[in-house]
């Protein structure tokens, strides 16, 4: 019973426990020197708790800073876009991004999209110009977060201390198994997600041409 846990464990470390990985690609010929301000418009996608929304929005702020860019401040985006009745939740498409961009009056603007929120997290951003909507940067990425570990390491004890009077390994693995998908939804945003979104986010960026 004892190797059907170390050997389940062991197995699930290696799925779930993974690197990020990103790429991301410049409008050509293009000069980003003439971007000044830009506004992170929305985060868009399965995440719908605004702390989240803000700190993933945070972590492109602080690469933009890197970069030698002058962002708009999060909560100065929803501000304006709100006195100049722009819902930025409604935002479907490019040209709708590159509207608000004059709301605000800045050059160029960025909105994020997150299809993937949970053991594994997915991220796209686009740099939209203002003027005629075309993308000048986009980037994407990815990597899982390795929270399921924790759950997966409960579950096992949990699933040994009930079928240890039977020493059934097919039901410790089930047991274990159970536990797991039990665990994985509903969750919020957790410390390792936080620290994987930044990670993902700053591999995006690395590419994202710089104004200095």
């Amino acid at each position: 019973m004892k190797t059907a846990i170390t050997s389940f464990l062991f197995l699930s470390m290696v799925f779930f426990y993974g690197c990020s990985s990103a790429e991301s690609y410049s409008k050509a010929g293009y000069d980003f020197k003439q971007v000044d301000k830009v506004a992170v418009i929305d985060v868009l996608g399965v995440v719908s708790n605004e702390s989240a929304k803000n700190q993933i929005a945070d972590y492109f702020v602080m690469e933009l800073l890197k970069k030698g860019y002058s962002p708009v401040e999060r909560s100065q985006v929803q501000s304006l876009l709100k006195e100049q009745k722009f819902q930025a939740s409604g935002i479907t498409s490019d040209q709708e991004v590159a509207q608000a961009g004059r709301v605000l009056n800045v050059p160029a603007v960025i909105v994020v999209n997150i299809p993937k929120f949970n053991e594994e997290i997915s991220l796209t951003a686009k740099m939209i110009d203002v003027q005629d909507a075309s993308i000048l940067w986009m980037g994407s990425g990815s990597g899982t977060t390795g929270k399921m570990l924790s759950t997966i390491a409960g579950a096992a004890v949990g699933a040994a201390a009930g079928v240890a009077v039977t020493g059934d390994d097919d039901s410790v693995i089930g047991g274990i198994a159970g536990g797991v998908l039990g665990g994985v939804a509903g969750r919020a945003l957790s410390p390792q997600e936080a620290e994987k979104a930044r990670e993902i986010v700053k591999k995006i960026c690395v590419s994202l041409p710089s104004r200095m």
